[in-house]
């Protein structure tokens, strides 16, 4: 398959290869999507081959109104009322109840289904010339760094999609909070730029996730990005609790003094094996090839995932993330890099 570049001005070209049941990567303003016409079952399983997605990983799907919500949900509760007038449109995700015509292969079997109206300009527009609701994952292989920019995109995608529209990076740089409102109290599932704080200003109930029975796995399933391998680069990624790298502590415990299981592997004297990422620069820095010095917690998100490309395409073995305070975006910030960092 050849990959069409687009660019914004180009809708009309993209909404026509989603009506023939292709799929067409897009901006939005988190990470870029990867649509297809929401009711048509042969596309949605388009995604999850150019994807290598799991089947049992449910998609979100994306609308531009209300008409868009009742066609996939089975109906709009009051409390999805509150968070749709004071979220939307924007980086909120919220589970619902699935309307009786929606595939299971969208909504991975569950009898729920995950709905979100973004705020992007471009993203709004694709949707309502598409006539249809969108489902819209992440552009980029499963279990890779999401895709924040259009060449990432084609990196991961070129010859397995259609179509990329070629916007600007996106704004935020980490996916949609996700929040279940299907069972009480309340839950976000996934952690994003929407704080779990900003919610409970308008649902007073609303839990997190970290607060679930560790057993309740049923409902974790509700949201993408949760249980499955995400955000990884192939190089290695380390968490570093402060600056001071030498006699700092990674989040495991040990200890970056290069005797540590974390660094062992690491060949002697080959400084240009790592690079940093974090709000400050690390000690010794003739000791790093790369160091991303980010200005605010913010900043910090939204170059992440392209900062992990970037450390691949050089070919450096590890990315050493400095902490961030566990509030507001910090918090979906944390979760990516601890996903990123993680084994399985």
């Amino acid at each position: 398959m050849e990959t069409s570049l687009l660019s914004i001005d180009q809708l009309a070209d993209a909404a026509a290869i989603i009506a023939a049941g292709g799929i067409v990567a897009f901006p939005t303003e988190t990470v870029y999507g990867l649509g297809a016409d929401a009711t048509n079952a042969s596309a949605i399983s388009k995604i999850f081959l150019a994807k290598g997605r799991p089947s049992d990983n449910p998609l979100i799907v994306h609308v531009a109104d209300l008409a868009g919500v009742a066609r996939v949900a089975k109906e709009i509760t009051p409390i999805a009322k509150t968070l749709m007038d004071a979220f939307w449109p924007g980086p909120l995700t919220i589970v619902m109840p699935r309307g009786d015509s929606v595939a299971d292969e969208l909504c991975a079997g569950l009898p729920t289904v995950a709905i979100r109206m973004p705020k992007h300009l471009v993203a709004l527009e694709l949707i309502r010339r598409s006539g249809v609701p969108l489902v819209a994952p992440s552009a980029n292989r499963s279990g890779r760094p999401s895709g924040t920019t259009w060449e990432a995109v084609h990196e991961d995608l070129s010859g397995l999609v259609d179509a990329i529209v070629c916007g600007e990076p996106t704004e935020l740089g980490l996916e949609s909070t996700v929040i279940d409102i299907t069972q009480s109290p309340p839950c976000v599932l996934r952690h994003g730029a929407i704080s779990l704080k900003s919610i409970q200003a308008f649902v007073s109930d609303v839990v997190s996730v970290d607060e679930l029975d560790s057993s309740d796995q049923v409902r974790k399933r509700k949201s993408p990005g949760t249980r499955h391998r995400h955000y990884q680069p192939k190089a290695q990624v380390l968490i570093a609790n402060s600056p001071s790298f030498g006699t700092d502590t990674f989040e495991d415990g040990s200890i970056s003094d290069g005797t540590s299981k974390s660094v062992v592997e690491e060949p002697v004297g080959i400084p240009a094996s790592r690079a940093w990422i974090g709000l400050s620069s690390p000690s010794r820095r003739e000791d790093w090839r790369i160091i991303r010095v980010c200005e605010s917690p913010e900043d910090y998100a939204r170059v992440l995932f392209s900062y992990f490309r970037e450390i691949d395409r050089l070919g450096i073995d590890f990315i050493v993330c400095q902490v961030v305070p566990d509030a507001g975006i910090g918090r979906a910030l944390m979760d990516r890099i601890r996903r990123a960092s993680a084994d399985e």
